[in-house]
């Protein structure tokens, strides 16, 4: 449960730190004094997307913090887990979120930095928010789904159809795209067949180009390098002024000056190795120069093999490794018109297994829509009559998909009958907006027994209501506070006066920037609150005698209906603000 959230510079609130408590927390003040800015925050550390525009007027930075105590959820221990943060003493979460004035924005979770993602995915398994928005979903199909669904413990369910319906889809996809290549390949057979004969005929090696080149040129200038070769060889060791000879004079000289001095011996070092370089040169140009042939047989044949390898680069290339693959490809496809239909074959199996396997997990699901859909009807209606609609009565249709899809074998309808003597029909057509807020709080009232996030939060979901359905909803409201924390913004007095808790919003001024307060109501101080709710003047006697008695009807202690291990917290406590 959420047991402290601490707010800073975030839309007219400078400083807050809340305290919150077990049981059904409420949350009162005049229009505009800064309640739904407490549920704006709390949004944003669940994930809600930030803005710059949540800042306060003036501040470089808004955040928002909440402390949590997760003690015997050992899921969100485990998802911590698996995202690499530590959990302090196995029992508590603390969520930060901050966004600055550039619109960039931070999250931790435990002092470990997380992207917006993350958050949102650990906020979900601790804080769920309902409100007037909310209510409105619970129109669109797919929510209606969902929380059949969740009332029928089917999500894992729902998953592996949808897992198998998407391994179906891509079976077909395959299969699909295989015989659209074949259909491809068969109307190119001929110029296929073409191709692979071209290459395969040509026995293209890699880089076979490059060596054609440079093969050709020395054949084509074969007797211009023979001439060059033995010029350079007869210069090196010829019969008259060779460079061998020249060197052989420099080495009497040398012999000389070592004689004379000693420690010139290294420069003999450097002569032997000019030498014999000279002399190994001189041996290597005269072997090239066997080597070199004139030979116009083998250079038609090079120039021939080379326009060829040129016009296949032309048309598969540039390179001779494209025409390869041009080669290779063509093959492949032309395989394919031969091996499509085994390869059909072995796909149409596989789908018939998927299908078999899909059709079997759809049908499950099925059975347990179709238990759950009249447990939850006969459920809802016991409550409706709780909120004010005595007559209601909520019927949950399944209509059979002619195939199934990835939500499973049926449409999921919520339909309803509000008054007596009338068909049902579906909730757009029928419900206000007052009356489809009471059906939501009906339908979370009921799912509040297989839901497992531990905090609750209802924004004005008191719209449209009043008088006796108020102290109904209120009523409810705090039943549901027995196995979960609730929190809820509320105008309505009938509602206030059922929470185990009650917190004050109030707006003022502090170095002329308007700012919002929060206090910690109980006693005469919560009369006075009650009274103002009442409409009446809260200082008169008329309307404190009201509001006491709203008070002491209010059902038992919030000891008696919260849960031992959902801790407790300090009910005199007054927040820190500044």
């Amino acid at each position: 449960m959420l047991t402290e959230l601490r707010i800073r510079n975030f839309a007219i609130i400078e400083q807050l730190t809340l305290p919150f408590a077990p049981g059904f927390n409420v949350l009162s003040g005049e229009t505009g004094a800064g309640k739904s800015i407490i549920v704006g925050a709390l949004s944003l550390l669940i994930g809600e997307r930030a803005s710059a525009d949540l800042i306060r007027t003036g501040a470089e930075r808004a955040s928002v913090e909440g402390v949590f105590d997760v003690s015997g959820q050992a899921d969100i221990a485990a998802l911590l887990d698996e995202r690499g943060i530590e959990v302090e003493d196995e029992q508590l979460v603390v969520l930060k979120r901050e966004v600055a004035a550039s619109g960039r924005g931070r999250a931790w979770i435990n002092g470990s930095t997380v992207n917006a993602g993350v958050l949102a995915e650990v906020g979900r398994l601790l804080v769920s928010l309902h409100g007037q928005h909310e209510a409105q979903t619970l129109l669109d199909p797919d929510s209606q789904r969902a929380i059949l669904d969740a009332f029928a413990g089917a999500t894992e369910l729902v998953r592996a159809v949808s897992e198998g319906h998407s391994g179906v889809a891509g079976i077909r996809r395959e299969r699909n795209d295989l015989l659209r290549r074949r259909a491809d390949a068969e109307k190119r057979a001929d110029y296929l067949r073409h191709v692979a004969k071209e290459v395969d005929e040509a026995h293209v090696v890699d880089g076979e180009d490059v060596r054609l080149e440079d093969e050709a040129r020395r054949l084509e200038n074969a007797e211009e390098l023979r001439t060059l070769a033995a010029a350079i060889t007869a210069g090196l060791e010829g019969d008259d002024g060779t460079v061998l000879q020249q060197l052989a004079s420099i080495h009497r000289h040398l012999s000389t000056i070592q004689r004379v001095d000693p420690t010139l011996g290294r420069l003999q070092e450097l002569y032997d190795s000019a030498y014999y370089a000279v002399e190994a040169l001189a041996r290597e140009l005269e072997d090239y120069e066997g080597t070199v042939e004139l030979d116009p047989e083998r250079l038609d044949e090079v120039r021939r093999r080379r326009d060829l390898l040129y016009r296949l680069g032309k048309k598969y290339g540039p390179s001779l490794a494209e025409v390869i693959e041009a080669g290779r490809q063509a093959r492949v496809e032309l395989d394919l018109v031969d091996s499509a239909a085994l390869d059909v074959q072995q796909l149409d199996a596989r789908e018939r297994d998927a299908l078999t396997r899909l059709g079997a997990r759809a049908a499950e699901l099925t059975s347990l829509r179709t238990a759950a859909a009249e447990r939850l009807a006969k459920s809802v209606d016991e409550v409706l009559p709780e909120l004010g609609m005595p007559d209601g009565h909520l019927v949950v249709r399944l209509t059979h998909l002619p195939e199934i899809g990835a939500c499973g074998a049926e449409d999921v309808e919520f339909r309803v009958s509000l008054n007596v003597g009338h068909d049902d029909r579906p909730l757009a057509r029928v419900a206000s907006g007052g009356e489809l807020s009471r059906v939501m709080l009906a339908l979370k009232t009921i799912l509040a027994r297989v839901d497992h996030v531990p905090t609750l939060i209802f924004d004005e979901v008191d719209a449209g209501i009043g008088g006796r359905v108020g102290l109904q909803v209120g009523e409810t409201m705090r039943r549901v506070a027995g196995s979960h924390q609730v929190f809820a913004i509320t105008h309505l007095p009938q509602i206030a006066a059922r929470a185990h808790h009650h917190i004050l919003v109030s707006k003022g001024a502090r170095g002329g920037v308007t700012t919002a307060d929060v206090a910690i109501l109980d006693g005469d101080a919560r009369v006075h609150e009650i009274a103002r709710m009442l409409g009446g003047d809260p200082e008169s006697e008329v309307s404190r005698a009201h509001a006491s008695e709203l008070l002491r009807s209010s059902a038992e202690p919030a000891v008696k209906e919260v849960p031992a291990e959902a801790g407790t917290a300090p009910r005199r406590q007054r927040p820190r603000t500044r």
